[in-house]
């Protein structure tokens, strides 16, 4: 991220006019409309695009129309190894990478393939800056140890999970020797004790490793006091380490030397570290096979729930701070339950490790549900008496890798034997995840740092105080953009009459109500960006809520006045362009509606600012139908046809699908060129009595998620998909259905 940004600042000749602004989002488009159907658009670009670019790619050919045309796109067989390949960067036509600037490639893949942004920007990068790659070299700390003094503090940056105290210790083993090297883990009664250690190592010529600080930061003043004082003997070190902390002291920051430590990425060097701190005796103690082989169980399910968080939000949908606190109460559990020769409780295991250490961190279902899968799979008897017969290992599915067989051995030799064995890069099925992961984990990599790009790019003093010019320079996207979106639309002068409280269809009430609210909510920024605009023309007064709004704008955030009022994208031009476009296309709902037709034709739920809300109306409007209450019906969805217990139902359009793939009959793995996203067939939706049988045998099926975006934060409900025999693979490869992102 920061590459690109250096790349910006030091060559701005390598960056064509509007091409950055374009990149980042700030360019103001043409606005797709209702009217534009996705027919139409899939008449102006090429057939070889996928459908859900469509809008992309018409936004950068209306961008930039030369560069468009010069790209020649309508030669399918041109693009052919562009639009199938891993590598797509690499293979843009050689004729066309003659004529294109290598930032305008960027764009390019922007547009058409973000499943592949992440790679092109640092190929971009590293080729600007004339470095092979840009990933500095593995923190050593011996080769650091030269560039250090006694009078200046060593600052570690540790990332979460992250602990140096290991390569520490024999790094003062090798130097001063063991015994005068003293570490102190900050926390509760540790300053006295710390202050203490620091005078006498300075005074002897030892080291000192203060860990933690960020746990202390209310005390880290009397610490910079102490350092003000000190005349430190040669030889004396003080390290410290800590967690980026924003009360963190500026002065302790700024005297000392500075580095960041994180932990080796990966499911081998996660496992060595496990193997690393536990000793010989603690695997093979009482001489029991099945305990050693359940401490590898652990190490190897405590690895997977650590390494997963590399793939949010299709892994985890957010970081779970798994640490090795959680590895410690995982092998106490393991060492209690084998002692004294009981029978070994599995779902004691499962329990306690779902609901109390790794699941108690845990808030979101779909994510504990994915807990529980591994659970399942890496702890049970199976697994283990079918290491000792591979004929049941192979009836019984496989726990691990092809490469890994449990050793039947309690030697720790033998189990990091098997580590070692590993590839040192982590593999897709290693997690349960699809083989095309590294498509979808780009596009949301990519996706963060433009959203950084943009921050980055905002004037430091922009929104501290008022200046004219400032302003209209940051501000004038956004009020260009909102300008455009509403030419020829009657949005912002539309009078509609407050909702009143009848007897109607629920259905009809929450179409009207929601209309009435868009165009509030339209009508509601257009006066906040118009007294903003008058402030800048000179014409009004500054007040201190067009401040607020100010503020928020040129910091790239969404006004919580506007996030109060309907939660959406949280990038301000994100938001303005959502909320037309589903203003413009509740209009549709409103007289479908209320012609009585809502209902037989197929909808978009990303179309509503409150799906959610219209599946329970067309739940309540069910209930009085069929004359029950509405605690007796059930969600159901089918793909096969109507749902023939169905009294109302609705057909559903636009869902996307990640993780897998669905054809309207069966759930299908993705292969490594799969898309990172696909389109999945209209659905029928209903709610019908509890006892009704549905379209599906529960057993066929699963249920999956359906969020309001790709990025897994609101869900809209959960819908059943025909899945075969195996949901545990659906459930690891992190399957989840959201609304077409308009």
């Amino acid at each position: 991220m920061f590459a690109m940004h250096f790349v910006r600042g030091m060559h701005p000749d390598l960056f064509q006019e509007n091409e950055w602004d374009a990149f980042t989002g700030l360019v103001v488009g043409d606005m797709v409309r209702k009217a534009d159907t996705q027919k139409s658009l899939r008449e102006q670009i090429p057939s070889w695009i996928d459908q859900e670019r469509l809008g992309a790619v018409a936004m950068f050919k209306s961008t930039f129309p030369g560069l468009y045309q010069s790209l020649c796109l309508s030669d399918s067989d041109l693009w052919l190894s562009f639009s199938r390949s891993s590598n797509c960067e690499q293979e843009v036509p050689p004729s066309i990478a003659k004529k294109i600037k290598p930032f305008q490639q960027v764009l390019l893949v922007q547009a058409i393939r973000p499943d592949r942004l992440q790679s092109a920007m640092a190929a971009f990068t590293s080729q600007a800056l004339g470095m092979r790659e840009l990933s500095p070299p593995p923190l050593n700390l011996r080769r650091l140890y030269s560039e250090t003094l006694e009078i200046e503090p060593v600052l570690i940056v540790i990332s979460p999970g992250a602990d140096p105290s290991q390569e520490l210790l024999e790094l003062a083993s090798e130097t001063v020797g063991r015994d005068n090297y003293h570490e102190v883990a900050m926390g509760q009664g540790q300053a006295d004790v710390a202050l203490a250690t620091l005078r006498e190592c300075s005074h002897s010529g030892g080291w000192l490793c203060l860990k933690n600080l960020h746990l202390v930061t209310a005390w880290l003043p009397l610490l910079e006091k102490e350092l003000n004082v000190l005349q430190p003997k040669a030889g004396f070190r003080l390290w410290l380490t800590a967690e980026v902390h924003p009360k963190f002291p500026l002065i302790l920051l700024q005297s000392s030397l500075k580095i960041t430590y994180e932990a080796p990425p990966g499911l081998k060097k996660n496992l060595l570290r496990t193997y690393e701190t536990w000793s010989p005796e603690q695997i093979s103690k009482g001489g029991l096979l099945s305990r050693a082989q359940s401490l590898f169980c652990l190490a190897w399910f405590h690895a997977v729930c650590q390494e997963r968080r590399n793939y949010i939000p299709q892994g985890w949908t957010k970081f779970y701070e798994f640490s090795l606190s959680d590895l410690r109460a995982g092998f106490e559990i393991i060492d209690r339950l084998f002692e004294g020769g009981k029978v070994f409780q599995w779902e004691f295991v499962h329990g306690l490790l779902e609901n109390a250490i790794y699941g108690g961190r845990i808030d979101n279902p779909c994510d504990l549900r994915i807990l529980r899968s591994y659970l399942e799979q890496f702890f049970s008897s199976h697994l283990l008496s079918a290491s000792a017969n591979h004929s049941q290992r192979s009836k019984r599915g496989h726990a691990f890798p092809s490469q890994i067989s449990l050793p039947n051995s309690c030697s720790i030799l033998d189990y990091r034997g098997v580590i070692e064995n590993l590839p040192e890069d982590d593999r897709p099925a290693f997690f349960g995840l699809p083989a095309n992961i590294e498509r979808s984990s780009q596009r949301i990599i990519s996706s963060q740092v433009i959203s950084q790009l943009r921050i980055l790019s905002r004037s430091v003093a922009a929104g501290s105080k008022f200046d004219r010019e400032i302003w209209s320079n940051g501000l004038s996207p956004v009020l260009n953009l909102w300008k455009k979106l509403n030419q020829g639309s009657s949005l912002i002068h539309q009078k509609v009459a407050p909702p009143t409280e009848g007897q109607g269809s629920p259905v009809l009430s929450f179409i009207v109500l929601e209309q009435f609210n868009a165009i509030r909510l339209v009508q509601g920024i257009h006066q906040s960006l118009a007294a903003l605009s008058k402030v800048i023309r000179g014409t009004s007064l500054l007040t201190a809520d067009v401040h607020k709004l100010a503020t928020a704008l040129l910091n790239q955030e969404c006004p919580l006045s506007w996030q109060n009022k309907w939660e959406g994208p949280e990038e301000p031009m994100q938001y303005l362009r959502a909320v037309v476009t589903r203003a413009l296309a509740i209009q549709s709902w409103v007289e479908r509606a209320e012609r009585q037709v809502l209902l037989s034709d197929a909808v978009d739920l990303s179309e509503l600012f409150h799906p959610d809300t219209f599946l329970n109306a067309l739940r309540q409007e069910t209930a009085r139908s069929m004359g029950c209450s509405m605690d007796s019906l059930k969600f159901v969805a089918s793909w096969k046809s109507p749902i023939a217990e169905a009294q109302l139902q609705v057909k559903v359009g636009g869902l996307q699908l990640e993780g897998c793939s669905f054809d309207g009959v069966r759930l299908s793995e993705n292969q490594h060129d799969s898309p990172s996203v696909s389109a999945v067939p209209a659905c029928y939706m209903a709610w019908i009595a509890q006892c009704s049988s549905g379209s599906y045998s529960p057993e066929e099926v699963i249920s999956l998620p359906v969020y309001t975006s790709s990025e897994r934060v609101s869900v809209v409900t959960h819908v059943t998909l025909p899945c075969g025999r195996n949901p545990d693979q659906w459930i690891q490869n992190g399957a989840a259905l959201f609304l077409k992102q308009q």
